[in-house]
């Protein structure tokens, strides 16, 4: 009698220990099973998003054809220019360099892409790399890109505060001869915003990782001085 409860005892226990491995295994294919749809859905998600991102930004007047900058000028030699407008190393290239390559434009030697990227957003409490790039596209639609981004350096505000607010950049806008309005509009419309993300994605699959970046015909510059520009500008157009 003994016997025969040890033996219902012992295959109790191994009832109970398959149901178990049972229920374990129903378990791990589950969580398989869902991973495989967060990734497959995922996957899904990230191309249709990509896709739609790429084909809804807005380019702005005089931006390239690939939309990537906005271009001014007609010299020989390509000088591209990557900047974010609250960058304090772009400030100062610009007062020391900014009026060698206005004149290298101004006598038909260099032609300029500039792209404002918006790398340091989180040098802001309100994306002020962002807003203020999607407002230089606003100045470019009113065919001030160059005056309002030298405005944009002259009042460059501290990193991280607020920045900017829209009616102190609309006050710039003005200042450099755009209509208030249409610039306002512009501004709090967000016009431009997808196509400084565009411009700043696109800069960085091109292996830019800081600002400034000055390239001459494709190379970048170690000598971002005045007379390291012309030099190359120079032997460019060569």
């Amino acid at each position: 009698m003994s016997s025969r409860k040890g033996q219902r005892d012992a295959a109790r226990v191994v009832r109970q220990q398959l149901a178990r491995e049972r229920r374990r295994r129903r378990t791990l294919w589950a969580s398989v099973a869902a991973v495989a749809v967060l990734v497959i859905a995922g996957g899904i998600g990230w191309a249709v998003w990509s896709s739609q991102r790429s084909d809804t930004f807005t380019a702005p007047p005089g931006a390239t054809e690939n939309g990537t900058g906005v271009a001014y000028g007609s010299g020989p030699a390509t000088i591209d220019l990557y900047e974010d407008f609250i960058c304090p190393a772009c400030k100062q290239f610009q007062q020391t360099s900014g009026a060698t390559i206005e004149q290298l434009v101004n006598e038909g030697k260099a032609r300029v892409v500039f792209h404002p990227v918006a790398y340091l957003d989180r040098f802001s409490t309100t994306e002020y790399s962002t807003r203020s790039s999607a407002a230089s596209g606003c100045a470019a639609k009113g065919g001030k890109f160059r005056e309002f981004a030298a405005a944009l350096f002259d009042r460059q505000p501290p990193e991280g505060g607020a920045g900017l607010s829209n009616d102190e950049l609309a006050d710039i806008g003005a200042g450099v001869g755009l209509d208030r309005n249409d610039f306002s509009s512009c501004l709090s419309d967000g016009t431009y915003r997808a196509w400084t993300g565009h411009v700043t994605e696109e800069a960085s699959k091109a292996g830019i990782t800081g600002t400034p970046t000055i390239k001459v015909d494709g190379k970048e510059l170690s000598d971002r001085s005045p007379e390291g520009i012309t030099a190359a500008v120079a032997a460019a157009g060569k």
